[in-house]
């Protein structure tokens, strides 16, 4: 059995530097209770932003032994005022949410807990994020029901990818062949499955849009982990053209956190 970790959840405030960030950048802290160093991960959240759903899949990868930052895309207004410019940004692959998310990603590396190697994960609009950053010095990425670039192309060079899908979302029909198919010609390292019967947003743990497979959540919960030697050995190469496919150590983390965590405020420099 997996080893578990008590954890704090912070709301938090991501300082920085980086041009373009958001000026009032908020996020999400989880972080496991111990010496650490931990291997960090960038969560990077759905179109309804974060929200419980969000900092449980946090709370679920800091009690695997993750130190996990969510920055807040919507931090400039909400919703309502940011979803459309995010959204363009993940189709132009520049602007506000790129300097958001590397911000968090530089906050994680400057933190003393933090190993030095940190992934990043996404969900649904994330997902599509998560897509775009495995060529921006992650390394490791999982990409959960995200929308694929339209240049399969530009992810040629990226950090190893785990990609899960759900058989019947309409919307990403064809998604996890395609996806797979693109990583095996360009010599990425891949885990790309979907999941027959899942539809769209299945890893959450409660109802937010069409029916979810409680039983392809639970296999597949949660892909990063599986691919954790990406994120904590200490040499060697991050990209390898070996492919892989299947379940295989996708339930490890598959146990819930709750009641473990502790919410509180403070402030992350990055």
């Amino acid at each position: 059995m997996a080893e578990r970790f008590e954890i704090t959840v912070d709301d938090v405030h991501i300082d920085s530097a980086i041009p373009g960030t958001s000026e009032h950048l908020a996020g999400v802290l989880a972080t496991p209770v111990g010496p650490g160093p931990w291997p960090g991960v960038v969560m990077v959240h759905e179109a309804f932003g974060i929200n419980d759903i969000l900092r449980r899949q946090a709370s679920r990868l800091a009690a695997a032994g993750f130190l996990v930052l969510a920055p807040d895309l919507f931090s400039e207004g909400g919703a309502r005022k940011c979803l459309g410019s995010t959204f363009r940004s993940l189709l132009t692959g520049k602007g506000r949410a790129f300097a958001d998310v590397e911000s968090a990603r530089s906050a994680l590396l400057k933190r003393a807990d933090c190993s030095g190697r940190v992934g990043v994960i996404g969900f649904c609009m994330g997902g599509g994020f998560a897509l775009l950053l495995a060529t921006h010095g992650y390394d490791a990425a999982s990409v959960n029901y995200g929308r694929l670039p339209r240049d399969l192309d530009s992810l040629a060079g990226a950090c190893p990818v785990i990609g899960s899908y759900g058989g019947k979302d309409l919307s990403l029909r064809g998604a996890a062949a395609k996806l797979d198919g693109a990583l095996s010609r360009l010599g990425v390292a891949h885990d790309v499955k979907e999941y027959p019967e899942a539809g769209h947003a299945f890893l959450n743990d409660e109802e937010s849009g069409p029916p979810r497979c409680a039983r392809c959540s639970t296999e597949c919960w949660v892909p990063v982990p599986t691919r954790r030697p990406a994120l904590t050995r200490g040499s060697g190469s991050r990209r390898s053209s070996r492919s892989t496919s299947g379940p295989r150590g996708r339930d490890e983390f598959s146990r819930d956190a709750k009641g473990r965590d502790a919410v509180s405020t403070a402030t992350v420099t990055g």
